[in-house]
């Protein structure tokens, strides 16, 4: 991923959609850190024992209030490499008994395993649709 959003630039993704509606790129870049983010908090609250239910998000309002297009190509890949060299430093501090441990996430039971498939199963489907639907690789 960070391969293929390093090779792209300001000019080639501004404003880029591939269908009338649907997230810019740069939105798309912006929705996986917001995600990331989120995942990897419910995953620490999870892995710590916080036995709070955590709420879920409405990824299209923070995409709304965020404005991702308005920010440097750079930037926002940037900020995305830190989000996820974040994320793995926090799946390789945890101890193998955090793994099983489970939460209530969104009204549903997870566990911090399933939030870190979750978490890599995102961008995998989202680098998919970067490339066949944005760039057309």
């Amino acid at each position: 991923m960070k391969e293929l959003l390093a090779s792209l630039d300001d000019r080639r993704v501004a404003g880029l959609r591939y269908a009338p509606g649907k997230w810019t790129l740069k939105q798309v870049v912006g929705h996986l850190v917001d995600d990331e983010r989120i995942f990897a908090y419910r995953t620490l609250c999870i892995a710590r024992g916080d036995v709070r239910p955590l709420d879920s998000f409405d990824e299209n309002a923070y995409v709304a209030g965020a404005n991702f297009e308005d920010r440097a190509w750079s930037s926002l890949v940037g900020e995305y490499c830190l989000v996820r060299c974040s994320t793995i430093a926090l799946f390789e501090s945890l101890p193998a008994e955090a793994w099983p441990r489970r939460g209530t996430v969104s009204g549903y039971s997870a566990s911090v395993r399933g939030l870190a498939f979750h978490i890599a199963g995102h961008e995998l489907h989202h680098l998919a649709v970067i490339r066949t639907r944005y760039l057309k690789l």
